[in-house]
């Protein structure tokens, strides 16, 4: 197994891990950064890592920052499901509405 952190690591914004098990490539989190206003933009304008080979998406809760960038996990091309709560589901749906199709993707546990 391998643990690659893309965000919140040195710092509390943007949480997103990689997770490499068994020829899978599982994302926990999916998070927006925040900071000053020109280093947001550039984190999170491209995610990076190639979201099409990320096998399923773990969205634990709806912050905005473990939940921000799922517009651009599925505007990149990540075509798999995103597994969540019930609840977590139905707040990430309000906030993020007007942020892309993603939703029809969450699969609630």
């Amino acid at each position: 197994m391998r643990i690659t952190f893309y965000g919140a690591a040195h710092t509390v914004t943007g949480s997103q891990f990689l997770l490499e098990i068994n020829n899978q490539r599982l994302l926990l989190e999916c998070g927006l950064y925040q900071g000053k206003r020109q280093e947001a933009f550039t984190r999170n304008r491209r995610l990076p890592f190639d979201v099409r080979t990320v096998s399923a998406m773990i969205l634990s809760h709806a912050h905005i920052d473990h939940s921000g960038n799922l517009p651009s996990l599925v505007k990149g091309g990540y075509a798999g499901p995103i597994y969540t709560t019930p609840a977590t589901a139905d707040l990430a749906d309000i906030m993020l509405q007007d942020s892309g199709t993603f939703r029809k993707r969450m699969q609630r546990l």
